[in-house]
């Protein structure tokens, strides 16, 4: 019987959506979406044939689609930029930062995923993390990745005819399939990894920043036994290719602080160049150009009254990039004809953060890693010259997946998404055009690793995790009010009873829809493959010394048995 009432409740759900897909867009949407269109429907028909109207416009103004670059950096709170009192509070500036804010639209209410990994898989393929199997952060060596079957906006993209490019760092894994040039772009020069590299060198070891990995400078240990723990000799932190090429390494595996620094640099220098190319050829480009920012080894000579690495990597790296990137478009002739979105791709690393870090708690409580809003609200704003409405913000909620449905309208390429999926991201186009009021969405799902921790409806949040987990479960102290409790702090309790059911109903439509658009897992397999000029120690890593051959076991095995270890030991955190 309860098999039979889920398979007629999954029916329901078909048949709601079908009917509310129409013969232009069969995108597929999470199922509380379907709800909010069979209210809105007819209204926003309306307004997508107004929009259209100025789409088309622009187009036949330009003689091409615009030009996209989404710019995104690490752990940053909302007002991080753009909002100078909360600047001088922290002690640094972002001019640059702040004139594209002042110059376009500001978003209060930008959702993303609570870590790197997740996030950055979110925008680039529209769908939350726990969909594509990208839930955790990654550090080396992960043998996972972004798996080959994803759909990429890159590869959106390029259907489309764009130039696509990608600068920066990636963070979404060492596999071969996961490599962006393998991932839809023409052209890619990324970091595999996060922040933390900056410190797996012999300064980092030489400071005890890091701890156990040279062993050239720790003192000989004669209780050591086993010397193939830590493979650092063969990890790779950067790569350069072209689609359809081998990729390569890049410095031949230095892992100095410079070659750290120098990363980000060349990063400017390529993706100048790449927009250059492209506007002499006259072709309509995309770029991800996703700065490492940050270094873990700070310069000894501070610029910023904070002192912290936050503000003085917004002096080194980022208030350079937008610069250089506004003075380029414009010399080129093409700043009226090109988006730029800025954002920071989570929260703060409040959590055991590097000491001097700079990396503060903000408005909102949590950080990095945490479900709290202080996990998943970040700064955002978009710049379009004569298209975006300067000095405006948006109240509207929006999530970082709707990046990759809103691109694709503006590049007339949704028919390359696919439809075999659910695609999270919702088509914010008219919020972009039409400004505050306009946005289409008013709920977000926030996965904390594999868990569904927290939901958000309007400004209402029940917490699905707790540090009461039975409080968590049985929905009477786990709503919160955004607007009047955002620290989330205060739960209601007799005043919110009636948040229990909707908002457990909320989560049975998401998940009976999962039911039949199952989330993917994993997929394991051999890192850093396929390089053009390979190291001995790198190839070492995939291909076991003949010396193991001996052992009743294979050595590799492991890899496809990575996902069945627990992902945490207890419940997940809360924010402490």
């Amino acid at each position: 019987m309860k098999q039979q009432r889920t398979a007629g409740a999954i029916a329901t759900l078909a048949a709601l959506a079908t009917s509310a897909i129409s013969q232009e867009n069969t995108i597929v949407h999470d199922a509380e979406y379907y709800i909010l269109e069979a209210q809105y429907g007819k209204v926003w028909a309306v307004e997508d044939g107004e929009l259209d109207g100025k789409l088309a416009a622009l187009r036949e103004q330009y003689d091409a689609p615009p030009n996209i670059v989404h710019y995104m950096w690490d752990d940053q709170p909302p007002m991080a930029f753009g909002d100078p009192i909360y600047q001088q509070i922290r002690g640094y500036s972002t001019p640059n930062l702040n004139r594209l804010a002042e110059e376009g639209m500001q978003f209060s209410r930008m959702y993303t995923e609570p870590g790197c990994t997740p996030s950055r898989a979110a925008v680039l393929t529209g769908q939350n993390a726990i969909r594509t199997g990208t839930w955790e952060i990654g550090f080396p060596i992960e043998y996972t990745g972004l798996a080959a079957e994803n759909v990429t906006l890159a590869e959106v993209l390029s259907a489309q005819g764009y130039a696509t490019g990608f600068f920066g760092k990636q963070h979404l894994g060492d596999t071969e399939e996961s490599y962006p040039i393998n991932q839809g772009f023409d052209v890619a020069f990324w970091a595999l990894y996060n922040q933390v590299t900056s410190l797996y060198n012999a300064t980092g070891e030489g400071a005890n920043a890091i701890v156990g990995m040279k062993e050239e400078l720790l003192a000989d240990n004669p209780y050591q036994r086993d010397h193939s723990f830590v493979q650092d000799e063969g990890f790779v932190f950067y790569m350069e290719g072209n689609k359809g090429e081998q990729a390569a390494e890049w410095r031949n595996g230095s892992q100095e602080v410079q070659d750290y620094n120098d990363f980000d640099i060349e990063s400017r220098k390529r993706a100048i160049d790449f927009i250059r190319q492209s506007a002499e050829a006259d072709k309509p480009f995309y770029v991800a150009w996703w700065p490492l920012w940050m270094s873990f080894i700070p310069n000894p000579q501070k610029v910023t009254l904070q002192r912290g690495m936050v503000g003085e990597s917004y002096q080194r790296v980022i208030e350079p990039d937008i610069a250089l990137l506004r003075e380029t478009l414009a010399e080129l002739g093409i700043a009226e004809n090109t988006l730029i979105v800025a954002m920071a791709d989570n929260g703060p690393m409040t959590h055991n953060p590097p000491a001097g870090a700079g990396l503060g708690e903000g408005l909102f409580r949590g950080g990095k890693g945490d479900f709290t809003e202080g996990g998943v609200r970040v700064p955002a704003a978009a710049l379009w010259p004569g298209v975006i409405e300067p000095g405006t913000y948006a109240a509207d909620m929006i999530h970082e997946t709707d990046l990759f449905t809103t691109f694709a309208r503006l590049a007339g390429a949704t028919q390359h998404i696919p439809t075999d999926r659910i695609i999270d991201g919702i088509d914010q186009t008219a919020l972009l055009l039409n400004g505050d009021t306009h946005g289409r969405r008013d709920h977000v799902f926030i996965y904390q690793g594999p868990d569904l921790a927290a939901t958000v409806k309007d400004h209402y949040k029940i917490h699905w995790t707790s540090d009461d987990p039975g409080q968590a479960k049985s929905g009477l102290t786990a709503v919160y009010d955004l607007y009047n409790d955002h620290r989330e702090a205060n739960p209601i309790v007799v005043g919110g009873f009636h948040f229990k059911e909707p908002f457990k109903r909320m989560r049975a439509r998401h998940e009976l829809w999962k039911q039949k658009y199952p989330d993917r897992e994993h997929n394991r397999g051999r890192a850093y493959t396929n390089l053009s000029n390979a190291r001995t120690a790198t190839l070492a890593i995939s291909n076991p010394p003949a010396d193991f051959d001996d052992l009743p076991f294979d050595p590799l095995e492991f890899i496809e048995h990575l996902d069945q270890l627990p992902y945490e030991l207890g419940e997940p955190g809360y924010g402490e």
